[in-house]
């Protein structure tokens, strides 16, 4: 199974001019390679999408794709609100050479579950890459009940599901619905390791931009069954994953990175730095953990 494990949701890194920074991804990308994460989610929601141009958009996923270098899979954002464009974006992902799709159920207009159906099917249709469905209710709006993914997962090329609704009734009753070799990974860090005891797979996870390597391992014994040592892992880090939710993601990840030396203090406006008393919290977990020098200084705010 291609999309198990660890996949880190990739932040996009911007310079101080908003342009695209492109040697910060690289590095990160490599970060990620060194740390041993099992695939690439470039150009997600945390990778603030929406903000980017399509140019922008593709100019990312073939900066990750070099720098893997077919050394794990590439699991490219390609959602939205428009069908037609989402399955445009499809196609030219996969000529770039993406392994795969994860695609975000459409916002704001609260399609109805046959919606939903016709949408993936759609964009199914246009492209042979495998997709990852993501179910993020909270922000779109709208739920992809078990039902239709069941009826989805019939569908030869969508493999799995990102499951973001924070609803483990609902997760349950997803791992009962799908086939064994359908994927359902979970969409929020902190609660990746009781999917796996429900049948997950993995995490699609903002942690691992700060933490690749431990994110990978905790999946590894999830994995694995080895419960106790995934429940170590959690514990440790559950406090990293609770605050880089202190502010819309991925406001606080991003911060969190700056404070680590990793990328500039840069969003795309609507989203804009962390407030400063969050700032402060966020350097507070990430000195108990030992991820950044006592004697850095708090994230500066960039005017937008």
């Amino acid at each position: 199974m291609q999309f198990t494990g660890c996949g880190t949701a990739l932040v996009t890194p911007f310079q101080l001019d908003f342009s695209l920074d492109e040697a910060a991804l690289r590095k990160l990308v490599q970060r990620q390679l060194n740390a041993g994460v099992d695939f690439l989610v470039p150009c997600g929601t945390t990778g603030e999408n929406p903000t980017l141009k399509r140019r922008e958009h593709l100019r990312v996923v073939e900066i990750t794709l070099e720098e893997s270098a077919g050394k794990i899979p590439v699991l490219a954002g390609a959602g939205g609100y428009n069908t037609q464009e989402v399955a445009e974006l499809a196609r030219e992902l996969e000529s770039l050479g993406a392994n795969g799709l994860l695609s975000v159920t459409p916002y704001y207009n609260k399609p109805t579950q046959e919606g939903l159906y016709q949408h993936y099917r759609e964009i199914a249709r246009s492209t042979r890459l495998p997709i990852v469905l993501y179910n993020v209710p909270g922000r779109c709006g709208t739920n992809l009940e078990p039902s239709t993914v069941k009826r989805l997962a019939a569908i030869e090329n969508i493999v799995g599901i990102k499951e973001a609704s924070g609803n483990i009734s609902q997760m349950s009753a997803l791992a009962n619905a799908v086939p064994n070799e359908f994927t359902i990974l979970s969409g929020d860090d902190a609660i990746t390791l009781p999917l796996f005891a429900l049948g997950g797979r993995g995490v699609i996870s903002v942690a691992a931009n700060e933490i690749p390597a431990e994110m990978a391992q905790l999946c590894r014994h999830g994995l694995r069954g080895e419960f106790d040592q995934a429940r170590t892992i959690h514990r440790k880090y559950l406090p990293l994953m609770e605050i880089n939710f202190v502010e819309s993601n991925p406001i606080p990840v991003k911060a969190a990175l700056a404070l680590m030396g990793l990328l500039e203090p840069v969003w795309r406006l609507p989203l804009v730095p962390p407030r400063v008393e969050n700032r402060m919290r966020i350097h507070t977990v990430l000195d108990l953990l030992e991820l950044v020098e006592r004697s850095s200084v708090a994230v500066a705010s960039v005017p937008h």
